[in-house]
């Protein structure tokens, strides 16, 4: 949205209005209206609904601001709610979304439970038709092969609504985050209820999870708010409560090196990154059962121990530090990986 407005702004009038309709969150709709000039007003209107109330025109748009000059747009989509000022709009779209989205997540949980229990998930459905959660049981009945609602869109959804001591919210988020791993990301949300049980309608989406197969056992984790891999590895394997993280080394998203011939530049840089993939997972650097890192100088170690330091603190894990010849790199004078103990 940033990009688009920007590329926008000398063709924006005086006395024009954007409508941005995309989940971006309210403080994003914020930084946008910082982004546009006084004289171009700005409506936030993310919508719920999906295909085919898009294609009916009998969406919800929940809209946030002055709608005076696009009301009469606004309701070609379907029902117009105005929510407030500027932001409401994307802050009820979050809030209802944390609701709706966890709500699923925990159905299929529940199927789980009733496969591992030798529950009929059909039986199990129809008793649950007869229950509040009667209509999203029956979403669930079958996966929806044409994706309506992207299990990707879901797990951002919820990257941005699941505040801190949004314990359902957050654990549904980390749900979804392994199925996205797992290759489910472009398939409708429903898929996460044959990824989390396993049942008879498990789409087919890699060799490593046929087709009513059970979810795989090694989830890969690459978070987009770290320097992609080569697709020769992952960033982070999860195997149940334990967390395998690759060798992390300080290149940037470009594939330079950050802070080359510094050692505490390159191992902040290292552990910064380390920080945001044990974030992803609910742990922190106390979680550490095992570190272990490669220096292609060990003169340089302590100039590496000051910076671990910092990160590292209280009684130290199982830890190895050797010297190498080299790294994949040139210009790299230290490599880490780790091995974590997740919260359960």
């Amino acid at each position: 949205m940033r990009e688009v407005l920007t590329a926008a702004l000398p063709g924006l009038r005086p006395g024009a209005t954007v409508v941005e309709m995309s989940t971006i969150g309210p403080e994003a709709v914020g930084e946008l209206r910082a982004l546009l000039p006084p004289g171009v007003g700005l409506v936030d209107a993310p919508v719920l609904g999906s295909v085919g109330p898009a294609a009916e025109g009998t969406l919800t748009v929940l809209a946030g601001g002055d709608v005076r000059d696009c009301r009469e747009v606004l309701a070609v989509f379907g029902a117009v709610r105005e929510c407030g000022p500027l932001g409401s709009g994307a802050a009820m779209k979050l809030a209802v979304m944390s609701a709706l989205v966890p709500a699923q997540v925990l159905l299929a949980e529940t199927f789980a439970y009733g496969e591992a229990h030798g529950v009929d998930r059909g039986a199990l459905i129809d008793v649950l038709s007869g229950t509040p959660l009667g209509v999203l049981a029956d979403r669930l009945r079958v996966p929806s092969e044409q994706t309506r609602y992207s299990l990707a869109h879901a797990t951002k959804d919820l990257e941005l609504g699941a505040w801190d001591g949004a314990t359902m919210a957050t654990a549904a988020r980390a749900r979804l985050q392994e199925a996205r791993a797992a290759g489910l990301g472009e398939h409708d949300l429903t898929a996460i209820a044959a990824h989390l049980g396993g049942g008879p309608h498990a789409p087919a989406t890699t060799a490593d999870r046929p087709a009513g197969g059970p979810a795989r056992r090694a989830v890969p984790h690459n978070l987009s708010t770290i320097p992609a891999t080569n697709g020769m590895y992952s960033h982070a394997v999860r195997v149940g409560d334990m967390l395998y993280v690759s060798g992390q080394a300080a290149f940037d998203e470009h594939g330079n090196i950050v802070g080359e011939g510094s050692m505490e530049a390159q191992a902040e840089h290292v552990f910064q990154v380390i920080a945001r993939i044990l974030a992803d997972q609910g742990a922190s650097f106390g979680d550490i059962a095992f570190i272990r890192t490669y220096l292609t100088d060990m003169e340089d170690r302590v100039a590496y121990g000051r910076v671990r330091r910092k990160y590292i603190t209280g009684t130290a894990p199982a830890s190895t530090t050797v010297e190498v010849s080299k790294l994949f790199m040139p210009g790299l004078l230290l490599e880490v990986d780790l091995i974590v103990a997740l919260p359960r």
